[in-house]
């Protein structure tokens, strides 16, 4: 019998031993009574604890639910499958931007994450003069300028191969079956499932070719990407991307065709006459209309100030005014060793003090920004003992 029902019936006998019988009755049935009600709190509260413990378990288990969106959308994932935005060692942003931090991408290569702006600024002078002792290859204490386009090349060189490592988990990821091919629809299928939707719902709609409903945002992506896609797709076209086609999707600076491609739509979105030519004006125009104040001002300035300079002395090969797609390319291409020789006398321009057409150490530390993003406090001190 349970606990509460013993207490009850003790209580019922210890008390009925003076009360008269009819009394006594009485009381018994008033202690079964409460002997019932007691059993059923204990029963629901028995109840109510396996409620509980349901609803908690329920909401520690993702929910698998049948909707569009079924989960949050893998951040990591997309940006695996996803065309970056920006392409170290390329001049030029996908939109047309100018590439901000591309001297100290062909300076560094693939050591560009180890000079950041909270690091010791000793350790990083350190890490600058064991740069300038690799560059200056022929060790006469300067770099001139064959030694520095050798230099961008290798570091350019480096780039190419990240991305190549990193095409290969892409490559991957989208490509389920391991058959080294990759349809449209199966990277549609996993580029869908990485903006949130589910994946077997999606597939088993584009198998009934069903129409997908998805935002008019995506939408406008998907088109954009599906374009991409098939000038990726090497003659003979069939539909279908390899690992080196897939790579070029990913990096259009890998492929000559897709290297096209890009200038072609950075040429689209600038050119407002419709000759497919770009001219100074077009090349500088400010892509958010007017400025609000000063600040805004200051950035228009810069923006016109760094576009006209790019265009007219770098870009503009036979300065006549109008860069043709045939330039545009020449100037994104990061594996053209004349551009290369162009950066390096640039880049010894910026810093040569002396006018001697060479770089020593001492004009590097003083312009680490520019070469590393990274300001070296004291840059000069014991400068020709720690080399």
């Amino acid at each position: 019998m349970p606990l509460t029902a013993r207490l009850a019936l003790h209580l019922t006998r210890k008390q009925s031993s003076v009360l008269h019988p009819i009394c006594r009755r009485q009381q018994i049935l008033e202690a079964m009574s409460l002997w019932r009600i007691m059993n059923r709190w204990r029963n629901s509260i028995s109840l109510l604890l396996v409620v509980l413990f349901l609803v908690m378990d329920a909401q520690a288990r993702p929910a698998n639910m049948s909707i569009n969106r079924d989960k949050k959308p893998n951040s990591k994932e997309e940006n695996e499958i996803l065309p970056p935005d920006h392409l170290n060692g390329v001049k030029l942003e996908m939109d047309g931007h100018l590439n901000k931090d591309f001297h100290q991408e062909v300076f560094l290569g693939k050591d560009m994450e180890e000079f950041e702006e909270d690091s010791e600024p000793r350790k990083n002078r350190k890490k600058l003069i064991e740069i300038f002792s690799k560059v200056d290859t022929n060790e006469d204490r300067s770099i001139g300028a064959k030694e520095m386009q050798r230099w961008i090349m290798q570091k350019t060189e480096e780039h190419f191969q990240q991305a190549v490592k990193e095409n290969k988990m892409s490559f991957h990821a989208v490509d389920p079956d391991g058959d080294g091919h990759v349809t449209w629809d199966e990277y549609r299928v996993k580029f869908l499932a990485s903006k949130g939707f589910n994946e077997k719902e999606v597939a088993e709609k584009i198998k009934r070719n069903e129409d997908l409903k998805v935002d008019e945002e995506t939408q406008e992506v998907l088109e954009s990407l599906k374009d991409r896609w098939f000038q990726a797709d090497n003659p003979p076209a069939d539909q279908l991307l390899n690992e080196e086609e897939f790579l070029s999707f990913l990096h259009p600076e890998h492929s000559r065709g897709m290297l096209k491609y890009m200038v072609k739509e950075i040429v689209r979105d600038l050119d407002q006459d419709g000759n497919k030519k770009l001219t100074l004006s077009e090349f500088i125009s400010l892509p958010m209309g007017t400025a609000e104040n000063q600040e805004a001002q200051d950035i228009d300035d810069d923006w016109v100030r760094e576009r006209k300079k790019e265009f007219e002395d770098v870009i503009d090969a036979n300065h006549d005014g109008i860069v043709t797609m045939e330039e545009l390319e020449e100037y994104m291409d990061p594996m053209n060793e004349h551009n290369a020789l162009n950066e390096a006398k640039q880049m010894i321009a910026v810093a040569d003090e002396n006018q001697n057409h060479t770089l020593e150490l001492e004009e590097i530390l003083r312009y680490s920004e520019y070469f590393t993003g990274s300001k070296l406090m004291d840059y000069a001190r014991n400068v020709h003992e720690e080399f």
